[in-house]
């Protein structure tokens, strides 16, 4: 349990910094929901692939 709100919390973060850095550097600002996706698929991979080794 700790670790999927770990993961939420993260994301979330994730989410506003990419953003902010997107404002600052002028470029299209993408949505916040594009960006919690790929950002949980990316850390689901590697947690995935830390389990097999």
């Amino acid at each position: 349990m700790e670790g999927i709100l770990a993961l939420v919390v993260t994301a979330l973060l994730v989410s506003f910094a990419i953003r902010w850095a997107a404002v600052k550097m002028r470029l299209p600002m993408p949505t916040r929901i594009a960006v919690i996706t790929v950002f949980v698929l990316v850390a689901l991979t590697l947690y995935g692939n830390q389990l097999a080794d």
